[in-house]
């Protein structure tokens, strides 16, 4: 039986990463949210082309659900514009993470899945699977890595130490 693989994220695509990250934190008690603005890789492809939109996250959670909010700022072809057209937001797609990347995409393309986009920045590859015909979303597989691993504790142990106040954001994001 292979590995399990649970999914550890649910991400929104938002018009404003400050307003989402203050409504989830009121409405949800996630947060803190720690912010990767204009985030770039080292090689992303969006449909067999090498187009990469200009996107920045904020990675919170709630319990142990990371809540991954996307706020898009040009309007170049994406996964993001794929599923809502300019002024439409929402739900987007769950992560799993994975360690072994490879054998996973593959048995994602054997099951008829479509490769939406593949990135890599320093030792983390993902890729998005255009789920949204079967699940009504799209599908995330993001690689396994102690440093992803240990910067994801440092979030969740953020969440759990919060109380709720100071600021909802935190605008420096150091191992992502």
């Amino acid at each position: 039986m292979a590995d399990r693989l649970d999914i550890f994220q649910y991400a929104y695509f938002v018009e404003d990463l400050d307003a989402a990250a203050a409504e989830w934190a009121e409405l949800n008690g996630a947060g803190p949210f720690f912010v990767a603005p204009h985030h770039t890789a080292d090689r992303f492809t969006y449909r067999g082309t090498d187009v990469e939109a200009d996107v920045s996250y904020a990675f919170g959670y709630s319990g142990d659900a990371q809540i991954q909010l996307i706020q898009q700022h040009d309007g170049l072809p994406s996964i993001y514009r794929d599923m809502y057209e300019p002024g439409r937001f929402g739900f987007h797609h769950v992560a799993k993470l994975v360690a072994d990347y490879e054998g996973e995409r593959q048995r994602l393309l054997d099951a008829g899945c479509t490769l939406a986009c593949e990135l890599y920045a320093n030792d983390i590859v993902a890729c998005y699977f255009d789920t949204r015909d079967r699940l009504g979303h799209f599908t995330e597989l993001h690689s396994r890595t102690d440093r992803i691993v240990s910067t994801f504790d440092r979030w969740r142990q953020a969440h759990a130490d919060w109380d709720g106040s100071g600021d909802t954001l935190r605008h420096h994001v150091s191992g992502t």
